[in-house]
């Protein structure tokens, strides 16, 4: 369990990125399994779910999880009414309390927004897909049309996959070049058409460049800490079949 300095200093805010220990899952999926996408036995899963809700403090009803497809959709939530689970978005914002919003990696971003002044919340769910389609900024622009002034908000990037583990094509490089020639700096050569991507870094850049000052990194890399995080590349690297994923959670008393 990984906490966010800046958010912990709110008592209305209750909030974790939940590592995969202190589950029940089993074999590849050991052991806080939160993801209904994987191949995992349903109801351990669903076991799992109600160990996050307990332990955030919320009925586990309303451990709200979305059907993430690395799009730039952002789901809102006006009222208790409005809200459903596994919608298909990537990123949800709401003013509701009592309601944790929740968003599954294995090595993507989990980031986190807060307006204290507005008493807004959000989570958004960032790879490079989401990044380049323009989920950040879709989520802050949520934010300002609920009357948030980005001087207030705070933004938390979660644990992901360290730069240094996270190889990429050329192609990838090419599609980030195209959208701004000065992406060139998230990529580092290391052979022929290999390089290697900052995603945590582009992810900074574009929560900064929103006007967003007050940003929080929690420095944890998902691809080498195999005990605190699963990773889809690691998975890979491993001729795994499948992965788990961990859960970050966010919610407003």
């Amino acid at each position: 369990m990984f906490f966010s300095t800046e958010l912990k200093k709110f008592k209305n805010i209750k909030h974790c990125f939940f590592s995969r220990k202190n589950g029940v899952s089993k074999g590849l999926y050991e052991s806080l399994n939160c993801g209904q996408g994987s191949e995992d036995e349903a109801k351990k899963i669903l076991k799992n779910l109600e160990i996050v809700s307990q332990k955030i403090g919320c009925k586990k009803e309303f451990l709200i999880t979305l059907n993430q497809k690395h799009t730039n959709k952002v789901v809102y939530f006006e009222n208790k009414d409005s809200i459903k689970n596994k919608l298909h978005g990537d990123a949800i914002v709401t003013k509701v309390k009592d309601v944790a919003i929740a968003i599954l990696t294995a090595d993507c971003a989990p980031i986190f927004f807060y307006d204290p002044k507005k008493e807004i919340i959000g989570c958004a769910h960032s790879g490079w897909k989401g990044a380049l389609n323009g989920i950040i900024k879709n989520t802050v622009n949520k934010f300002l049309e609920l009357n948030s002034n980005t001087n207030d908000l705070i933004a938390v990037i979660g644990p992901c996959i360290k730069k240094e583990n996270y190889k990429v094509k050329v192609d990838l490089l090419n599609r980030f070049m195209a959208k701004d020639n000065k992406n060139n700096i998230f990529f580092k050569k290391i052979k022929n058409d290999e390089y290697i991507f900052d995603l945590r870094g582009y992810i900074n850049k574009e929560i900064f460049n929103l006007n967003i000052k007050n940003i929080e990194n929690i420095e944890l890399d998902t691809f080498s800490e195999k005990g605190l995080f699963y990773s889809y590349r690691r998975s890979l690297l491993n001729g795994e079949n499948d992965y788990g994923r961990c859960i970050s959670v966010i919610l407003m008393t």
